[in-house]
């Protein structure tokens, strides 16, 4: 293996274990976040143009999220765990292991997408209904939903292309392939939803028809960029037999973002059924802030997803004090980030919300609901970093329990206690409770430099990978 292995300026893999780990998180993560940003307008704008066709529509979005949301958190955890394995392979100069997990990733992209799309030809409507007897919101709803679920092949072989491109610092390119697909959504949009240039209007329809069509454009280009960029992992045929030892590792380091998904996703399912005892209304103030929130959450998740490479290839390449380095840089920077998100949720609610064609009732509610809830920014950087410094290291059970602890055990029952007042405003401060909480068990859970191997333990990292 080169040192040089083309004559663009990507990062080469060797240079995560020789190159300054401040600049080099954010020369990997830098690409990667604004990616995300793209994405995070894309998924902003949908709300938006479907805010304008109803009040309701928006509702209904809201209320396929949390399956959207389990959707998503596959195909993550999926990436978590072949990024982090491609990246130790490759710390190990073993060739031959980051081709045989590239091509397991594309069997399981696969399987990810039939489980979608099974879920979406036969649990959806019964999804929806279980949160609302609202008929207009469940039409909207379960047809967004199906048509997302079923089209959801293309969202996963995208995820897979980016995660190759990332595990060998082609972040720019990954960047590319995210920022192409979420642009071609962004264009089709209005086109579908209000029935642009002939075609039918099909409002929220529309919105997931667009967002199929981008998720494949944005797979196509993955895929054009990785056949001709990625010399470092070149997976043959043989190599898409799924391998079950590999398959383990993947889910053994990946899983608990699987589970922090769903987790997530039936945190919100619960939220959705405690807000709509109040009003339809809180459902879309709920709704909103979690799209305007991704604009400050997306880009610190593309932080991390730069950090992972970073300390998965020193993990391989026993340099602990890197490992180190970077964790505490990359809490610096999510810290930073999360701060200018409270300041803006702060001293702009109004402005903030007023993207969405709000009511004077949506604002009324959702005014006092972003100023409460962006406290818990404050807290918020720290535990998505520890959660993904720990991911990397194998110490995957403590970041998994800190998520539970956060969502299921704080933050559902909190909400559900300060609904008792009748006060809908008062439901929102269970969010920085919960994040209060997750600061001082991930703190807890996530020893001196980062190691250990536990809640308190005070040992430093052991590097002994098991990887294929």
């Amino acid at each position: 293996m080169s040192k040089t292995m083309t004559n663009t300026k990507t990062i080469d893999s060797r240079r995560m274990g020789e190159m300054d780990e401040g600049r080099l998180l954010i020369g990997l993560a830098l690409p990667i976040m604004l990616s995300m940003l793209v994405q995070a307008l894309y998924n902003i704008v949908d709300s938006i143009y479907v805010a304008r066709v109803s009040e309701n529509c928006l509702s209904a979005l809201s209320l396929a999220f949390p399956a959207q949301n389990i959707m998503i958190g596959l195909g993550t955890g999926t990436g978590v765990g072949v990024s982090t394995l491609i990246s130790r392979a490759l710390g190990r100069r073993d060739a031959e292991a980051a081709n045989r997990v590239a091509g397991n990733a594309v069997f399981l992209a696969a399987c990810c997408w039939a489980v979608m799309a099974l879920f979406g030809l036969f649990g959806a409507e019964a999804f929806i209904r279980s949160q609302t007897d609202i008929a207009d919101i469940r039409i909207h709803a379960d047809a967004y939903l199906r048509i997302v679920c079923i089209g959801s092949l293309f969202m996963y072989m995208q995820m897979c292309m980016e995660k190759l491109l990332q595990s060998t610092g082609f972040t720019r390119l990954s960047m590319w392939t995210q920022m192409f697909g979420a642009v071609t959504n962004i264009i089709l949009d209005p086109f579908f939803i209000f029935g642009w240039c002939g075609l039918p209007a099909m409002g929220t329809a529309g919105a997931a028809i667009a967002t199929v069509i981008g998720q494949s454009a944005g797979m196509t280009l993955g895929f054009i960029l990785h056949r001709s960029y990625n010399r470092e992992i070149r997976f043959v045929k043989a190599d898409l037999a799924p391998d079950p030892r590999i398959i383990k590792q993947v889910y053994r380091i990946g899983f608990p973002s699987v589970v922090m998904m769903v987790v997530g996703s039936a945190t919100n399912y619960m939220m959705n059924r405690i807000l709509i005892g109040f009003t339809p209304t809180a459902i879309a103030v709920f709704g909103s802030y979690f799209r305007i929130q991704s604009f400050f959450f997306m880009p610190v998740f593309g932080l991390t997803s730069g950090m992972i490479p970073i300390i998965g290839y020193n993990y391989g390449a026993r340099k602990k004090e890197r490992i180190y380095r970077t964790f505490r840089y990359g809490v610096l920077f999510a810290s930073c980030f999360m701060l200018l998100g409270f300041l803006l949720f702060q001293l702009m609610p109004q402005m903030l919300l007023g993207i969405f064609s709000p009511s004077e009732n949506m604002l009324a509610i959702g005014v006092p609901a972003l100023r409460r809830i962006s406290f818990s920014f404050l807290f918020a950087g720290f535990c998505i970093v520890a959660g993904s410094a720990c991911q990397a290291l194998d110490r995957s059970v403590a970041s998994l329990a800190v998520s539970v602890l956060r969502q299921l055990v704080a933050l559902v029952p909190a909400a559900w206690l300060l609904s008792r007042t009748g006060d809908v405003n008062m439901v929102w401060w269970a969010f920085p409770i919960a994040e209060i909480i997750s600061l001082i068990a991930s703190a807890f859970c996530l020893p001196p430099h980062g190691g250990g191997s536990g809640c308190r333990g005070r040992r430093r990292i052991t590097i002994t990978p098991e990887d294929p």
